[in-house]
């Protein structure tokens, strides 16, 4: 009857109507609603059974406590009469530019190896056949190194061939569906019989494309190459076709039949509804951007730059060079290409704000890609830059946008062309026409200074704002002199200061005090004796009483609960006697980080104050499930 009441009490203060879904982790109720502003807050924060309230991404979270969450979420899907909707499945209201954003971070960070070896080689095969760079002629022609630099471009030139292939298994694994069935479908886009995603402009604009004449439709044999944007969007509807399916479709039939039937009709769509789409939409890119450059000048350059790096992302810029040829096989009469100075600004501009992140945050990881991923983009690459680093943290890629737009301006108003096609970046000034290269080379340094200078400012403002709070009391074990209860480490790895958590209801103590761990191996330990009192199907947290009668909360990492348990192994239930260092769970931290989530383990006293619980170790140091970390006094 408690928890009816209770579930009655949220539901009248959030409003049925309101209500989109329901999940719970190991101390929300997490609700989606539609609209925010139809919640009454102050009935929900009068209520002592609610300990916080947090609102993130659109999802309404209610703090209730470890072991209580499951049981009151149980009574309000029984008011509700909802089918229980997991995270992954909720539609979250949310800023749709920053769900874009992190939707495409989820897509492209596991491909960042690849695109960052790819980067980097093609940077090198840049060099090697760069004239101008060394002397007149380029290495290549000097020293014979045509074989080696037609093998380092066949490597560097892989990954973004066939980049749509693994954008399709990642985007489509994304949106829910099948990876292979992603994959496959987008190796279909590559197919050598098709005419190059590269050469279709000129094809078409030749008369010359070749045609599938299928129940009296003209379906274009057309490919795509190097492209994004038509295999986001082919990856989504292939993924929903596949989820519908599955619902559909008896079990017996499903292996056979749903993988068959979504690659038809996927594929159907692809050529005759998204190609000529996309087409369309690069037709009337290049048409605004002609007129943006003959009309406003300056001004239009500036548009364009400010631009540049978000069109890179979709994909649309492989329609950029049928512009650029016609206009350097004209060079006469249009005096050169006004496109490939403008690149040269953007890559430059993100590439900064790429080399700032590296100075500016202390993660390892985060630092190792940004190092490379700048250089890359420096030398022209930059889908390393941009997807590993810039657009996950944000500010860093809007930084770059707006130094590019600065730059391109300078860029416009002084009518910097080129002549030639090439590396876009800091080499970019060997394609430039020669009366404009001095030019040139004071808009690369405006646009990496600015990028520089902007992104170092906006993070160490944010970074500040991040660590505001005061740090939690840090004593020796020598001073302690009462003892009430001592926990022990629950991982291997660096201590990090609970205000330093990248979730208010943690770093604010509302489920009680304690500390968190960067993790440096696999394995979570018991911190401590005692009897497992919750253990969650996503196995991300786990409840454990204490052989004192105390509550802990061992939580790993943030906003885990949406991986449904992948990645995460435990045999653990409740009721389940532990030992102090016995391993309560195997956990795949690196590929968990690669999506996006912050790793920390949090190690909670439930319904402690921040004068009972002292933290008997200092921030960065390393500890293992041996060292004593907590003390309890009361």
């Amino acid at each position: 009857m408690e928890y009816t009441n209770l579930a009655k009490k949220i539901i009248q203060a959030i409003h049925e109507d309101n209500i989109v879904s329901v999940a719970h982790c190991a101390t929300r109720l997490r609700i989606v609603v539609k609209d925010k502003k139809l919640i009454d807050e102050k009935s929900l924060k009068e209520m002592p059974d609610i300990l916080g309230i947090n609102f993130v991404s659109g999802q309404y979270q209610l703090i209730i406590g470890a072991g209580k969450v499951n049981k009151v979420y149980d009574a309000v899907m029984e008011e509700l009469d909802l089918n229980n909707l997991d995270e992954s499945q909720a539609k979250v209201k949310q800023n749709p530019i920053m769900a874009l954003i992190k939707v495409l971070s989820d897509i492209f960070v596991p491909l960042l190896p690849a695109l960052v070896a790819g980067g980097l080689l093609m940077a090198l095969n840049n060099v090697l056949t760069a004239k101008g760079l060394f002397g007149a002629q380029s290495l290549v022609q000097m020293y014979n190194l045509k074989d080696l630099a037609d093998f380092v471009n066949l490597l560097a030139s892989a990954p973004f061939t066939f980049l749509p292939i693994l954008v399709g298994y990642s985007a489509t694994k994304r949106f829910g569906g099948d990876g292979f069935l992603g994959a496959a479908l987008a190796a279909a886009m590559v197919m050598p019989t098709l005419i190059s995603g590269y050469d279709v402009a000129n094809v078409m604009a030749q008369g010359d494309m070749s045609y599938w004449h299928i129940l009296g439709i003209n379906i274009a044999k057309a490919g795509y190459q190097g492209q994004v944007l038509p295999v986001l969007a082919v990856a989504w509807i292939l993924a929903k076709i596949e989820i519908y399916l599955h619902r559909k479709i008896p079990k017996a039939l499903d292996f056979t039949f749903v993988p068959l039937i979504s690659i038809l009709i996927t594929g159907f769509l692809t050529f005759i509804v998204v190609g000529p789409v996309v087409r369309d939409i690069s037709d009337l890119l290049t048409n605004g951007l002609v007129w943006l450059y003959n009309t406003l000048g300056g001004l239009g350059t500036g548009i364009f730059g400010l631009f540049y790096s978000p069109i890179v992302i979709s994909g649309l810029h492989q329609s950029f060079p049928a512009i650029e040829t016609t206009l350097l096989a004209d060079i006469a009469k249009s005096g050169g290409d006004f496109i490939f100075p403008i690149a040269c600004m953007a890559n430059t501009a993100q590439a900064a704000a790429c080399l700032a992140v590296f100075f500016l945050t202390k993660d390892v990881k985060q630092k190792s890609i940004a190092s490379s991923a700048s250089i890359s983009a420096l030398l022209g690459i930059t889908e390393p830059a941009i997807f590993g680093i810039n657009l996950q943290l944000k500010f860093p890629f809007f930084c770059g946008m707006i130094a590019s737009g600065i730059a391109s301006i300078f860029i416009g108003v002084w009518k910097v062309l080129s002549q030639a096609l090439g590396s876009a970046g800091l080499l970019g000034f060997i394609s430039i026409v020669p009366k404009s290269i001095p030019h040139l080379l004071i808009a690369t340094a405006i646009s990496f200074i600015l990028g520089f200078i902007l992104t170092l400012v906006v993070g160490k403002k944010k970074l500040a704002q991040a660590t505001e709070e005061a740090p939690i009391d840090e004593v020796n074990l020598d001073e302690i002199n009462e003892y009430q209860t001592i926990i022990n480490a629950c991982a291997k790895g660096e201590i990090v200061p609970l205000n330093k958590v990248e979730d208010n209801v943690f770093s604010q103590g509302v489920l009680g005090y304690g500390v968190a761990i960067k993790p440096k191996d696999n394995e979570v330990f018991a911190p401590c004796d005692g009897e497992i009192q919750a253990v969650y199907d996503s196995k991300h947290a786990y409840g454990i009483k204490t052989t004192t009668g105390l509550e802990i909360l061992v939580h790993i990492g943030i906003d885990t609960v949406e991986l449904n348990g992948k990645y995460f192994e435990s045999n653990l239930k409740q009721g389940d006697k532990v030992k102090q260092g016995d391993v309560i769970a195997k956990v795949n931290f690196e590929e968990i980080e690669k999506l996006g989530y912050k790793t920390d383990v949090m190690l909670i006293v439930l319904g402690s104050t921040k004068e009972e619980v002292t933290v008997l170790v200092n921030e960065n140091d390393k500890v293992n499930s041996e060292n004593e970390i907590i003390d309890i006094i009361k």
